[in-house]
């Protein structure tokens, strides 16, 4: 059964549909068994020329020509049928592709060899055309080999998602396929279940794996009003879940959409081996006539001998390594990108990523992590520390504002740590929290709050301006008319900010911080983590024009955001960076997601855009200058000085084996290390 006929081109050999991984596998095999066919046939063939070395001639002509002409039929037709569609499809939409050149080269070692077979000619040139179809098969198998490590990655994701899904309908609980969920459906999940769709608990607390998306190897909480994504594993309680995405618009079908739109999206070094392909079947054709008319009129060689020369031109100006230069490295690329997080829109980006010189980090959510953490502690003379955290977690965990909540998360990752119930709590907005404790008043608030309440701080003073200087806000507690001690809450720097900005920095490129916080925290935070360049105080409608002022100073730019807020700057820049798992807007407003939210993976994906763009143009030089210098010596320009020449076999062979360097060279960036 023939492929199906190609309705896009990559490399110009006809489209391999890797979005569908089931259809991608069964190309692949489909490639894998034409290859094996053609090779199994073409062995005998080339033994009947004689051309294989130590091998004697078994079958002398004519009996060898009609016997390759029997066994090369089915190589070039069956085995090499993907090729004529693509040209058929080309030539019909009037253009001139990879396919059109591989064609040109097969027939016209076949049908000559054809010719020759009828008129009773003892040479001919099946093995030529055999083996060409034998090579470029071999060369695609690889090819799409590379591809499939990318689609296998997909299918993995989709794998996660169970088939089927607990729904609540009309009051019953019912089992339905995970495809018919729909928006807006109560969801049943119990511990150790897989979560069919996005969605948002309505019902129930658990902790939930989300390593798929984040990366995170440790489960996050979730509660009523949290959002839970598709794919990942309830852990430990039974919730219910309001369905919010299905299909294609939950986090793993974007994913892998994105990925899938970056393996067939061209490169810019890609559009260039096009272009050279429409020119490259005119110079094979031509080179084949060239050469024949100048053998036979000019130097007034034999007929066959210019025939030889002409299809060695033709054979082996067929550059399909020039094809495969680029795509088997994108599709490797992107796929190793996202074996680490690092998802890469099209192959544009993959390639615009390594000519990064500066790139604008965002403070919040990117250098830093975005929520407020507990940094510091300092109890008072006599004070136990566990008493006093106990003591503010017990007040603090009826608040809502952020630095109550700060204090309840820290106090809770203490081990052994028991928080005491409180009663008659009630907030006093800008000044903190009051409670009851253990039968005695407690306040957890700022320092004008225990003031009012005519509590003396002045015994931590020193503690609180330290604090204060490090950039932290200020937390007291008090209990029973008495001073435990103050807490030190502040946004703080993620743990690989430091290495990543210095990572940056080796790489060549600038690090400039954006903030909206005021100028002091800004550069507190930059001299922190190394970086020099500070935009502080600006609004998220302003990002932008920093962003523009620094690409009109001629710096290729990248932006790297929470994609909400940043969502302007980051379709501003040259390169827009998204921090932060899954967010629509990250996806939309950014060419790059870093899954893992981690600043470490910035300097990872421009490592890994500067590999695969070495090999592109590894790939695409030799491809190149390989033809360059192959065309003139198979035309014979070399055989009457020198007694160089290049049978139509071997002229196969060294193309073939061009585009097999070419596709394993695309290969080994899967060693690259990013």
């Amino acid at each position: 059964m023939a492929p199906p006929v190609p309705t896009e081109n990559h490399g110009g050999h006809g489209a391999h549909n890797m979005s569908d991984p089931a259809m991608g596998k069964a190309m692949e095999l489909d490639v894998r068994r034409r290859f094996w066919v053609a090779f199994v046939l073409t062995v005998p063939i080339a033994v009947l020329a004689g051309h294989v070395p130590g091998v004697p001639m078994l079958v002398q002509p004519p009996l060898s020509s009609w016997l390759g002409l029997a066994l090369a039929t089915p190589v070039v037709w069956w085995c090499g049928w993907m090729f004529h569609a693509g040209t058929v499809s080309a030539l019909r939409h009037r253009k001139l592709d990879m396919s059109v050149l591989i064609t040109t080269g097969v027939l016209a070692a076949y049908l000559s060899s054809v010719y020759l077979t009828i008129i009773g000619n003892p040479t001919a040139y099946y093995e030529a055309a055999a083996m060409l179809v034998t090579f470029v098969l071999f060369g695609h198998w690889m090819e799409m080999k590379s591809r499939r490590g990318t689609s296998d990655a997909l299918r993995a994701l989709f794998d996660l998602t169970p088939p089927m899904a607990r729904v609540l309908r009309d009051g019953a609980e019912r089992e339905v396929p995970t495809a018919e969920v729909k928006v807006g459906d109560v969801l049943i999940v119990r511990p150790g279940e897989k979560i069919p769709v996005d969605g948002r608990v309505v019902e129930g607390t658990t902790d939930v794996d989300e390593s798929l998306v984040t990366g995170e190897s440790l489960p996050a909480h979730k509660k009523p009003g949290d959002n839970v994504v598709g794919g990942s594993i309830n852990a430990t309680g039974p919730i219910r879940a309001e369905a919010t995405h299905v299909g294609r618009d939950t986090v793993l079908a974007q994913i892998a959409d994105l990925v899938d739109k970056a393996q067939k999206s061209k490169a810019p070094g890609q559009r260039i081996a096009d272009r050279a392909a429409a020119v490259l079947v005119v110079v094979a054709v031509g080179a084949g006539i060239v050469t024949f008319l100048s053998w036979s009129l000019i130097a007034h060689a034999p007929f066959l001998q210019s025939l030889t020369f002409a299809i060695s031109a033709v054979v082996i100006a067929c550059p399909d390594a020039l094809g495969l230069a680029t795509p088997t490295a994108v599709a490797v690329g992107t796929g190793l990108g996202a074996r680490h997080n690092i998802l890469i829109k099209d192959a544009a980006t993959l390639e615009g990523v390594s000519r990064i010189d500066t790139i604008v980090l965002d403070k919040t959510g990117t250098i830093t992590l975005g929520a407020p953490q507990v940094t510091d502690v300092e109890q008072a003379s006599g004070v136990d520390r566990a008493r006093l955290l106990t003591v503010a977690a017990a007040v603090s965990a009826s608040s809502t504002h952020p630095l109550s909540q700060a204090t309840v998360r820290y106090v809770a990752a203490q081990p052994g740590m028991v928080v005491p119930a409180a009663s008659e709590v009630s907030n006093a907005p800008g000044l903190g929290v009051k409670g009851t404790v253990d039968g005695a008043i407690t306040l957890v608030g700022n320092e004008a709050f225990l003031r009012e309440a005519g509590i003396d701080v002045s015994s931590l003073q020193a503690a609180a301006t330290r604090f204060t200087d490090g950039g932290a806000s200020l937390t007291f507690v008090a209990h029973g008319g008495k001073l435990l001690g103050v807490l030190g809450i502040k946004d703080a720097i993620r743990p690989t900010s430091i290495a990543a900005v210095k990572e940056l920095k080796a790489l060549g490129v600038t690090p400039v911080l954006l903030s909206g916080d005021a100028k002091a925290t800004a550069e507190r935070v930059a001299r922190d983590v190394g970086i020099e360049r500070v935009f502080a105080e600006v609004r998220p409608e302003q990002k932008a024009d920093h962003i523009k002022r620094l690409q009109a100073e001629g710096h290729v730019t990248a932006m790297v955001g929470d994609g909400v807020n940043d969502a302007p700057a980051l379709a501003q820049a040259d390169i827009g960076i998204a921090i932060g798992a899954g967010t629509d807007v990250a996806i939309q407003a950014a060419q790059v997601v870093l899954m893992k939210s981690d600043p470490a993976d910035i300097p990872r994906a421009i490592r890994l855009s500067k590999a695969t763009v070495r090999k592109m143009r590894q790939n695409l030089a030799w491809a190149s200058v390989y033809n360059l210098i192959a065309i003139p010596v198979a035309a014979g320009a070399f055989y009457t000085s020198f007694g160089w020449s290049l049978r139509p076999e071997v002229s196969a062979l060294l193309m073939s084996l061009s585009s097999i360097i070419v596709a394993l060279n695309a290969v080994s960036l899967r060693r690259a290390r990013i």
